[in-house]
């Protein structure tokens, strides 16, 4: 990988225009042919000839005194964060856009080797880059190349290593460490969610998206610490389309004008829907095949194909669709397109467990915020009409407060009974978000019940409701649930469904 001076990394950042200034106290001629050897924001990460960068929520002073003695040889800084004046330093007018600057330089440009590909939407974010990876690890193995690298929120995979992600999208400099690392091992795709926190906080920034996906819009993350409104959300959104080459946009999603009026941005629009004939990909036929399954028709530009899925939830069929257009983005054959979505899975979303007797079916997925209740619900009800529906969610502490209405809302008129619970209840306490919840579905003529041990209220939602689907949704498979700032270990959500389950199905033995 190839090292840049010090000149190189004070040249980019002029080029992009972040540079506030170079003091004239300070004379950097005698460093600036200097490798740089290490960049970071981490002042324990810093060695000899480090470019170290004063960032972060949390940052102090006393960072930056560490980094110094522990051999930074210039820092970069906004204005407020310059406290030591006369040590080599550089004056930037956003330190976001400048770490990812110079993190791109660092890693010596990897985005540029390889086609990246990034998916934004309010819903279906994690199973669609599942989906797409699937799809182009089956091209891939028929060409002998290794898998598809994956950066989402379920965990990170990039040729080297395979962790369980803690958020969506991380900092800019991890993005690019990730980027590299899949170039090294010849990855060839990179698939990425990108949130509006990324776009927002220029976390992707300076990446060009070979392919870039907007799935849909809804109401979500609005707060003090996230969005101040929903235009802000959605126009952080759209800005996906700033760094784009192909757009793929679903035309059954709110605001479609306005998603694809922003496209015209890229050099090229694929439009996918369930509803528009018209659109380039277009799905119909689509139906339930047993418990598991479904199957679709497909027209595109280039056949007219019959498609399976076999994850449960229709609403699954706009994440295929998406995903297909990405692999028509990308050339990939239909018989990849089929192999691959045929066995598509992504951990947490949409997993099924049923009883031996047929009466308890459990659905575990990651619905947390109102568009994917709405999905979540409508799918349920068409897929099991006979079925009481049973809900087992929370909502999160210190962000996103308006979910506690929507879901709540949402639960109270479609959930015979929801039992509220934790789900990373972070700075609140369990049970003042689970009460704040339950006044929404007061106006419903849902019922709830409150277990704030999240293990105990699967299975008591799953043993006191025989002739019921079971929704546990918010945590998927995580390991790990928030209290204060820490992250405690725990049983997955299909860890305390199966348990729950072998309980019942010994009673009825």
């Amino acid at each position: 990988m190839k090292q840049y001076t010090l000149k190189e990394y004070i040249s980019a950042l002029e080029k992009e225009n972040l540079i506030e200034c170079v003091p004239d106290n300070i004379d950097i001629s005698n460093i600036e042919n200097t490798l740089i050897e290490r960049v970071t924001h981490n002042s324990k990460e810093v060695t000899n000839n480090t470019l170290y960068i004063c960032k972060g929520l949390n940052y102090k002073p006393s960072y930056l005194e560490e980094a110094i003695q522990n051999g930074a040889i210039l820092y970069v800084a906004e204005k407020e964060n310059v406290t030591k004046p006369d040590f080599p330093h550089i004056v930037v007018n956003d330190i976001r856009k400048s770490l990812a600057c110079i993190s791109c330089m660092y890693y010596d440009y990897p985005a540029e080797k390889l086609n990246m590909i990034g998916i934004t939407g309010t819903k279906g974010k994690s199973t669609t880059a599942y989906y797409i990876k699937s799809i182009l690890d089956d091209y891939m193995k028929e060409n002998g190349l290794p898998d598809t690298s994956i950066i989402s929120s379920i965990d990170t995979y990039d040729g080297k290593s395979l962790k369980e992600s803690l958020i969506t999208c991380p900092e800019s400099i991890d993005i690019q460490y990730h980027i590299r690392n899949s170039v090294d091992c010849n990855i060839k795709n990179l698939v990425m969610e990108v949130s509006s926190q990324a776009l927002m906080l220029h976390r992707v920034h300076d990446i060009m998206y070979k392919v870039g996906v907007f799935l849909n819009i809804s109401e979500d993350h609005i707060s003090t610490i996230e969005h101040p409104t929903f235009e802000n959300y959605f126009e952080c959104k759209l800005k996906l389309f700033d760094q784009t080459e192909i757009a793929c946009v679903n035309l059954d999603s709110d605001f479609s004008d306005v998603i694809l009026e922003h496209s015209k941005k890229a050099k090229k629009v694929i439009t996918f829907s369930q509803k528009d004939p018209n659109a380039d990909v277009y799905a119909y036929n689509i139906q339930k095949q047993g418990h598991n399954a479904i199957s679709f028709c497909v027209k595109a530009p280039d056949f007219e194909k019959d498609f399976m899925l076999t994850m449960p939830g229709l609403f699954n069929v706009e994440n295929a669709l998406a995903a297909i257009s990405i692999a028509i983005a990308l050339d990939i054959p239909y018989s990849n397109i089929y192999n691959g979505l045929k066995v598509a899975r992504a951990s947490g979303r949409m997993e099924s467990h049923v009883s031996k007797d047929g009466s308890i079916i459990v659905i575990v997925d990651y619905a947390h915020n109102k568009l994917s209740f709405q999905k979540l619900y409508e799918s349920t009800k068409q897929e099991y009409p006979d079925k009481k529906i049973v809900t087992v969610f929370g909502c999160p502490g210190g962000k996103a407060q308006l979910r506690r209405r929507d879901l709540g809302t949402l639960a109270g008129i479609h959930s015979a009974i929801s039992y509220l619970t934790a789900e990373d209840p972070g700075p609140e306490e369990t049970v003042d978000i689970c009460r704040e919840i339950a006044e929404y579905i007061k106006k419903g003529p849902g019922d709830y019940k409150i277990v704030a041990d999240r293990g105990e209220a699967i299975k008591e939602a799953i043993l006191e409701n025989p002739n019921s689907v079971i929704l546990i949704t918010g945590k998927g498979n995580e390991t790990r649930q928030k209290y204060g700032k820490q992250y405690l270990p725990c049983l997955t959500d299909t860890e305390y469904a199966t348990e729950a389950l072998e309980e019942y199905n010994k009673k009825i033995s």
